[in-house]
């Protein structure tokens, strides 16, 4: 496995398994099967539901806890200083895995980011209190990135984009490699259906990118992820399917090449799938996580 090493020293596996939108009673089954084959990093989120289950999908897997990196993210309804680390407490409970390896603030709330900070400064003492081992972003564009770090003490290790060909955020990445922050890919197979130019294109079957899975016998999906690792990112697909989580992995044993990558590079239209940083407000997006 392909590993980077944060600001902080800490190593995190390259690949890692999403569970975004996997029910409750399928992500077990979907954590057990990536660590079976070898995954040794999956990522979740407070808002997915789903710590729980991969919690006990870890435990049961008879891995040593420290052999898996472990990530989850504190909602924008749990933002300011208390509620956050109440946030980290609820979360912890439901992984049960003893700590987290990263923690990460789930989008910059610019309609009240003086709870982002205070929330960022909860972050700050779990990680100067062991509770977790590196913290960051996530959706953090480079405006919300330099607000933050005026009145912040740890540069975040990790922050966790829509990256993918179609949308490449080159101004943030430009950034984030400039302070030494890990890009990491939430959707690195381009997620939903995209439009392109003025036609409705899925990534995964853009002849760019089918043409050189063909050329190389390999998936459009392998494609993809080789090309996220190969510009020295992170990358968390998702799939509840054993033979999809399996393709996913086996993308260390070729290279794109110079030209191939280039091609891929071209495909950007700056457009993103996902909503932007100041559509995700609380008043529209509030969730209550459960303490159980």
């Amino acid at each position: 496995m392909i590993t980077r090493t944060l600001n902080n020293g800490v190593d995190l596996p390259a690949l890692g398994l999403g569970v975004f939108q996997t029910p409750p009673d399928e992500t077990r089954a979907a954590v057990e099967t990536a660590l079976s084959l070898g995954y040794r990093h999956v990522d979740t989120a407070a808002v997915y539901g789903n710590e729980r289950q991969v919690g006990e999908a870890i435990r049961a897997s008879g891995l040593p806890r420290e052999e898996v990196f472990v990530e989850t993210k504190i909602w924008i309804s749990d933002f300011g200083y208390e509620q956050a680390l109440r946030a980290y407490a609820k979360s912890a409970r439901k992984l049960d895995l003893g700590h987290v390896d990263l923690l990460l603030l789930h989008w910059p709330l610019p309609s009240a980011f003086d709870r982002t900070r205070e929330a960022y400064r909860a972050l700050e003492k779990l990680l100067a209190d062991g509770e977790v081992r590196a913290i960051g972003v996530s959706n953090f564009q480079v405006q919300h990135l330099r607000d933050l770090l005026a009145g912040a003490e740890v540069v975040p290790a990790v922050n966790q984009l829509e990256l993918h060909p179609y949308h490449q955020q080159r101004e943030v990445q430009a950034l984030d490699a400039e302070l030494g922050i890990l890009d990491q890919a939430w959707s690195p197979l381009g997620g939903a259906t995209f439009y392109r130019d003025s036609g409705h294109a899925n990534l995964l079957e853009d002849p760019v990118v089918s043409g050189i899975a063909h050329d190389l016998g390999r998936t459009p999906a392998q494609v993809l992820l080789r090309w996220g690792l190969q510009h020295g990112r992170s990358v968390i697909p998702k799939s509840v399917r054993p033979e999809r989580i399996a393709e996913n992995l086996d993308v260390l044993g070729f290279e794109l090449e110079d030209d191939q990558a280039a091609a891929l590079d071209a495909l950007d239209t700056g457009r993103a799938a996902g909503p932007t940083p100041e559509q995700v407000t609380l008043e529209d997006f509030h969730r209550d996580i459960p303490d159980a």
